[in-house]
């Protein structure tokens, strides 16, 4: 099975946050599902990292190889399909990040690991 994080879920991941819950962290865990984190979601690290509202270990790329790819997270280009989703998608939520995060999903037919009732809007499934 595929599944798409959330950028806080990944944050949540590597930090090894309480508040993952135990079902999101039993699927990372599971070597037989395939985990996918959005390029969208490293952006919107990059932005946050240098306007200096998040903090991550290291520089951007340490943070790629280590904690990505180190963890065998497989990255999700945009791509053309998942902007056609975007076109169309409502504007319940704002946040362009999350935004594309839904829209990949929907594209890709796989569920999304995260905590944000803002998801609740689309018809996307979501998994916490």
């Amino acid at each position: 099975m595929r599944y798409l994080l959330d950028t806080h879920s990944l944050l949540w991941i590597v930090d090894d946050n309480p508040d993952l819950g135990d079902h999101v962290k039993n699927i990372y865990l599971n070597e037989e599902m395939e985990i996918f984190v959005s390029i969208a979601s490293i952006w919107e690290i990059a932005i946050k990292t240098s306007l200096n509202k998040l903090e991550i270990p290291g520089t951007l790329a340490e943070f790629v190889n280590e904690h990505i790819r180190g963890n065998k997270i497989d990255i999700m280009s945009i791509e053309l399909k998942h902007l056609y989703h975007l076109e169309t998608l409502p504007y319940y939520h704002h946040d362009p990040f999350d935004r594309i995060l839904i829209s990949q999903a929907l594209a890709e037919n796989i569920p999304v690991l995260t905590r944000d009732l803002a998801f609740d809007k689309y018809p996307v499934q979501q998994i916490w």
